[in-house]
């Protein structure tokens, strides 16, 4: 007696094993929107941070007499909820307002124990700071003294705050404060409380010499400047201290970071021994001099490693060398931010007489560059690209056929005898029998070489973009990863189709190294010929360059930089390729 066993998946096993699908899928993207959002938050509190700082300046530097609110109690200039000041950072507007009010500090008695008959100590101040397109309201708090001590015989005060790059105290600074032009010399080491203050005082008349510095453990430092040759405008000074008043100074510090750049090929090789200056934001003297400005060499791994720095936004140039930038990632800039391991590409090229790279941001508040936008030079000769990508382009072909690579960019392999190359104007067109041109003909381009087989093929176009409509110009493209196997796709992944609208999109190509194309020119009127001027094979290979492309050996000429993208307006300008130029274009969704 015999048995049949049937082997296969249950419907409960599928089940399982979808659902399981499902729930690693949604962690997935869970963790992506995590990552966007942390970006977007860091990016805000950076901003509310700098207003935040920026208008507390502004109590500050007030006489104590007027440090109140329109129609608050103290009364003064300073805005408050019902008239709130607007200001639009990248197109975000934010209302600042304040809330003023007195304090009666116990430290010498209360009125409300009938033990202070002066209960107007001093006066705190709350600065709010609102998104108005998310509602959200940040408060930052600092306290404001008169200019008379209480208790105090002679001498100042300094009253000193430290805190972090989103605005919160950083408790436990360590403040440091020196002066050598009193007698005798002052070398003070204090620690901020858990507001991230301290109020130093009995301190002796001096000018701008009071020079304080905020550290702490793992963390950035910041203190005030004197006035030197080298820096005669400091934006902090070295602080001044005055019988009787009290001097506010605020510090901004936050953990350290660690940035890489690293200049790479567009194929994502290393490349040594580039020379370049990295640039932070953050200025201690103006009108120009910064807080960070150094040169550097990559080593041979083709990094400069900068560990333990600030946070801040720093950006690469290149000095004295045979490369320029063919594009970057991140986008020009590297917004470093604290406690962080961060890296920057600059992807590298042979440096040309006229080039341009083109920058394509969403104009919406994000600013973010935008992949796929196809960007189109025309003049006397048109260049297309799309962002984040590179692009074959081949011009001329008067050099003639027999050219297996792509190394002289006016030769192609071969034609099948029924195409010209050298007839006016200079252009591939039908060759001619008498005065009449033949009926058909094709030409194949030589092989080019994308550098690697991590290449995606984006899309094929050809100038000129329309012909006589008794002419017809077609394509087909090839590519392998053997230089060898050469079979002719169209547009649906066969043989048996053709290109034949200008910025189609290539298929069935992708992850191959080696391409050609093959052009295909016919005419129904034997007078008459299509003619070919340009093609442009738009690819993504290797490193990408967020929302870039690269248009190198350009003439120096004007051109009109037209960019278009599906689901925004497209936009043109005119540019002059003159020396090597960066163009940003903004497109409205």
């Amino acid at each position: 007696m015999s048995k049949n066993y049937q082997k296969g998946i249950s419907l409960i096993e599928i089940i399982v094993c979808v659902s399981i699908f499902l729930v690693l899928s949604l962690s997935v993207y869970g963790v992506f929107t995590s990552v966007i959002n942390g970006i977007t938050y860091y990016r805000e509190r950076t901003t509310i941070s700098s207003l935040a700082d920026q208008y507390l300046e502004i109590v500050r530097n007030l006489p104590y007499s007027q440090i109140g609110t329109v129609q608050g109690n103290p009364h003064g200039p300073l805005a408050d909820l019902a008239n709130p000041v607007s200001i639009v950072v990248n197109k975000v507007t934010y209302q600042v307002y304040y809330a003023i009010s007195y304090i009666d500090d116990p430290a010498d008695g209360t009125i409300l124990a009938g033990t202070d008959s002066a209960p107007n100590d001093y006066k705190q101040v709350k600065l709010y700071v609102k998104n108005t397109n998310t509602a959200s309201i940040n408060s930052f708090l600092t306290n404001a003294s008169p200019k008379g001590l209480e208790g105090l015989a002679s001498g100042g005060a300094l009253s000193l705050e430290v805190f972090d790059a989103n605005g919160y105290p950083v408790s436990g600074a360590t403040i440091h404060i020196e002066n050598n032009n009193v007698t005798p010399t002052i070398d003070l080491t204090r620690t901020a409380d858990k507001n991230g203050k301290w109020i130093e005082v009995g301190l002796p008349n001096s000018d701008n010499s009071y020079h304080i510095t905020a550290t702490k453990t793992d963390y950035s430092s910041d203190k005030t400047y004197p006035s030197t040759t080298a820096n005669p405008d400091p934006v902090k000074p070295d602080a001044t201290v005055l019988n009787g008043q009290v001097t506010e100074i605020s510090f901004s510090i936050d953990k350290l970071s660690n940035l890489t750049f690293s200049t790479l090929t567009k194929e994502c090789q290393p490349i040594s021994g580039i020379d370049l200056e990295i640039a932070g934001a953050k200025m201690i003297g103006t009108p120009s001099l910064l807080k960070f400005d150094n040169s550097y060499t990559s080593d041979s791994n083709g990094q400069v490693v900068l560990n333990n720095i600030e946070w801040d936004v720093y950006t690469p140039t290149l000095t004295s060398s045979s490369y320029m930038v063919y594009g970057t990632s991140p986008v020009k800039q590297a917004n470093l931010l604290p406690n962080t391991i961060q890296g920057f590409n600059l992807l590298l090229g042979p440096k040309t007489d006229n080039s341009l790279l083109v920058i394509v941001k969403d104009a919406s508040s994000t600013k973010n560059p935008i992949e796929g936008a196809t960007v189109e030079l025309i003049g006397a000769t048109s260049y297309s690209g799309i962002t984040s990508g590179s692009v074959w382009n081949q011009q001329s072909w008067t050099g003639g056929s027999g050219q297996s690579e792509f190394d002289d960019p006016t030769k192609y392999y071969q034609d099948d005898g029924n195409i010209s190359t050298n007839e006016i104007p200079s252009a591939p067109q039908l060759a001619k029998i008498g005065s009449n041109h033949v009926s058909s003909g094709w030409l194949e381009s030589s092989t080019f070489d994308t550098k690697t087989s991590s290449t995606a093929y984006k899309t094929l176009l050809w100038q000129p973009t329309s012909q006589d409509s008794e002419t017809e110009i077609k394509f087909q493209v090839a590519a392998n990863n053997d230089k060898t196997t050469w079979n002719y796709l169209g547009p649906d992944g066969t043989s048996s189709t053709f290109y034949t609208t200008p910025g189609s999109t290539i298929n069935g190509l992708n992850n191959n190294r080696y391409v050609r194309y093959k052009a295909f020119l016919s005419n129904t009127n034997i007078l008459k010929t299509p003619m070919l001027t340009s093609v442009n094979i738009n690819y993504v290979s290797g490193c990408s360059s967020p929302g870039q492309v690269m248009f190198p050996e350009l003439q120096n000429s004007t051109y009109q930089l037209k960019v278009t993208m599906d689901g925004y307006q497209s936009q043109t300008v005119s540019v002059v390729a003159n020396g090597y130029k960066t163009e940003e274009i903004f497109l409205t969704p």
